[in-house]
Parts: C-alpha cells; structure tokens; sequence
C-alpha cells in the first residue's frame, strides 16, 4: 500500500534553506516513515537563485512569491526559513491557510510576534514545529534520557557557552544578521536562543533571569553579495550595526536549579563552540557540539578511587537516532540532527501527536530572550 505523501513548500534557500533541504531529501532514505515527503517548491525572491538551488537540492518547482506557495493547494507543509522579520507574516499566513507550519529559531523577532504566531496555529488547529534541532543530536537526547531516569538526582546547576567568532573581524561585512530591522537581535537571538531551548528541554522551566548584552563593532562595511555559509561581499560604504555581538544572563529555573548562559561571536578561535554542563547531586553532563557524537558522564556514586568523567560515544543501535545511520563509532554530523526532527516531525504529523519542539516552545524560548532584554535595560533582575 503507497504511503500518503505530504508535499513542502520551503521559503528561503540560503544557509538554513540548504540544511532543511538536505534533511527533507534524507529523512525518508533512513527512516521508515508512516508517511512519503514529497519536496514540491522552493522559493526565493531571485528565480535565477532558487532556480540554481532547486536543481542542485532536489526540489521539484520553483516560486518567487510565498504567497503563491501558501495558495497552492497540493502543498500541505510551509516552512518558514526566511530571516526573521518575515516569520510571523508568512507563519500566520500559513496557518490561515490551513497549512501545517515549521519554522527556524526564533520564531519571531518579537515577544508579540511570537504570541501571535502562537495564536494563529492554535486557532487554525494546524501541526506546527521550531527548528530547535539541537535536541536531536543523538548525544543531547541520551543525556535527556538519563536525566528523566534520575541519573543525575537533583539538579543543581547549567553553564551554558554558545561561541563563535566569525565576526571578530571588524571588516566582516553588515550582513542581514547584524541587522536588528531584520534579525531582531544579534548573537541572543541566534544562538542563546539555541542554548536557552537546552535549558528548558533538559533542566526546565526558566524562573527570573539578569542579563546584559554588548556590542563591540559599531560600524561595518555594508554588505554585497551574499553566500550560503553566514557570509557576504564587503562592500566601500560603512553602516551601523544594530544588534548584541555578546549576550550573558544569569538564570534561576522553577525547580530551584541555578544557570549561567554565554553567547558570544567574537570568542576567537571558537567556531561553534555549543558546550553545556549540568551538575546534579548524582553526577554530570557534559556536552560539546563540536565533539557532538560524545557525552561526558560523571557518576558520583563510582566507587571511591574509579570515579572520574568518562566519554559515552553516542553512535550505537541503543542510542537515540543512532541506529538509524552507520555501525558504532561512523560518526554523524550537525546535518543529521535535522533529519533527526524531521523524522520526528513527520511521525508525529502522521499519527496526529505533538511536534516538539513546537511554536509553545518557540514562543517560552522568546520569553527567556525578552526577559534578558528587558533586564539588560532595566539593569535588575526579571521574573518571568
């Protein structure tokens, strides 16, 4: 008997647009899915563009106007992979149109814009999911896995680092991401957003929080030609730069548990330096996404004298995910993590269950962002 086949419309084709494609084109060759993913269009405001990564990912149409890909009544899944000043407009749209909805971090620039991106989902009754797709890394979903079971007891403590240092250069060019019109924040949005969804997804709920954010480069070179790898042409003319290079907060969770967060791009020779540790009253974890096939385990109740932090390689058949790709120790990569949610995603679409992460934790993760935001101008503490 065929598989029902549900058809994607995907906006946007730069960076993240490559990453949902390749995960789109993949996600049925490793996983047995209750459904087929049909790649139906890809849109971009240049055709001759989208029509080039279309071809090269596997698309099978091309469209200029996300509205025409809403409208279009074969498609059942929209994602949204635009920068961020156009998430609400398009999701809610989407919705509107009773199409289900799947969104990159954040999902809105705004506090306001992710409530109503919220609303619009719920209301339309559609299936909707974030890209927070660190959580599917094999190695973060065993150390999920281990605190469920109580293998950590009490939580006490999470230090969370995002770093990179791709902009340190102060000739580095005024992309869109360092534009607030278009990003909505700088470093906070883009990759504390990441690590704050960690916090949640493995310690819990966040409870107050005091935070500052800084930048350090004021002015950069206006922006050309742009590439799919964050980058772009610099150009003559000088512009302003109008988000956080560097975003720190302190943080106290519901259960008690205390946490440190740190993103920063300016932190030199990190590149994706996504590191947590969680300290309870039985043991630690240990995460690093540049060793991301690796978790850190530390068991208080070792006997004494053989205690010690030990290195968990995540890639057996036992592990989350992991069996789904190569024998033991065949190591998979960021790429994977995407096919990972997706894989979720549509099982959960087709056997009408949650998504997670879904526009709720989209909209709790925006929370967290505005409170260290209105901390950072209130210079106090703010309870969520």
């Amino acid at each position: 008997m065929a598989k029902k086949r549900i058809n994607v419309g995907l906006i946007g084709y730069q960076f993240m647009g490559k990453a949902h494609s390749n995960a789109y084109r993949q996600v049925g060759r490793f996983f047995d899915l209750p459904v087929e993913v049909g790649m139906h269009t890809l849109c971009g405001r240049n055709r001759e563009a989208v029509e080039k990564a279309a071809a090269q990912y596997g698309w099978e149409n091309v469209e200029t106007d996300w509205r025409k890909v809403i409208e279009n009544p074969e498609i059942d899944v929209i994602d949204v992979s635009t920068p961020g000043n156009t998430h609400a407009e398009i999701a809610i749209a989407a919705a509107k149109a009773g199409k289900a909805v799947f969104c990159e971090k954040p999902i809105g620039n705004t506090l306001e814009e992710a409530e109503a991106m919220l609303k619009a989902v719920q209301e339309a009754g559609v299936p909707h999911a974030v890209f927070h797709n660190y959580r599917k890394a094999p190695a973060v979903a065993l150390a999920k896995r281990m605190i469920e079971q109580g293998r950590l007891g009490t939580i006490y403590h999470m230090r969370a680092t995002y770093l990179q240092d791709w902009i340190a250069d102060p000739n580095f060019p005024l992309v869109w991401r360092l534009q607030k019109e278009v990003a909505g924040s700088g470093t906070h949005g883009d990759i504390n957003a990441h690590i704050i969804d960690l916090g949640r997804h493995l310690v819990g709920e966040f409870d107050e929080v005091v935070g500052t954010l800084h930048t350090f480069v004021k002015q950069r070179p206006k922006a050309g030609a742009i590439n799919d790898k964050l980058g772009a042409e610099a150009t003559s003319e000088m512009g302003e730069v109008t988000v956080d290079d560097a975003a720190m907060f302190l943080a106290k969770f519901k259960n008690g548990a205390l946490g440190t967060f740190e993103a920063s791009r300016f932190a030199v020779g990190r590149k994706n330096y996504n590191r947590f540790e969680i300290n309870g009253s039985k043991g630690s974890l240990v995460f690093n996404l540049e060793r991301m096939n690796e978790l850190e385990f530390f068991n208080n109740e070792d006997p004494e004298g053989e205690q010690g932090f030990r290195v968990i390689q995540a890639t057996e058949s036992v592990h989350p995910y992991a069996g789904q790709y190569w024998p033991v120790a065949h190591i998979i990569g960021y790429e994977h993590t995407f096919i990972n949610l997706l894989a979720d995603a549509f099982t959960n679409l087709a056997e009408g269950k949650r998504i997670e992460p879904d526009f709720v934790d989209g909209y709790e993760n925006q929370r967290v962002l505005d409170a260290v935001e209105q901390s950072h101008e209130s210079r106090t503490w703010v309870k969520l």
